[in-house]
């Protein structure tokens, strides 16, 4: 790690935040288009941002940045499995009556 410069460092906080903030950022956007199969779709983009977020903190983690924190991944997983879950429900058909 001390081999990258500062603005490698920084590159990478960057991305790391700009990733985390699309995550909810999308579900807002998704969920203000009043569609479902837009909302799904950007619930897609979130998950997408999830796995971004965890495949960053995992090359920070072997870069030497921090170390590797499973507590964290874990949390990255609880949500990406809630966003599957409401996928999941919003890709369902209507109940019959």
């Amino acid at each position: 790690a001390s081999q990258l410069p500062d603005s490698e460092r920084f590159g990478l906080r960057s991305q790391l935040t700009r990733a985390a903030v699309s995550i909810s950022s999308n579900i807002a956007e998704g969920h203000g288009r009043r569609s479902k199969a837009d909302f799904s779709r950007f619930l897609r983009i979130s998950l997408g941002s999830v796995r971004e977020c965890q495949s960053q903190l995992v090359f920070a983690s072997r870069l030497d940045y921090f170390a590797y924190d499973a507590n964290v991944n874990e949390e990255c997983e609880r949500v990406a499995r809630m966003l599957y879950a409401l996928i999941k429900s919003l890709d369902q058909p209507p109940a019959q009556i």
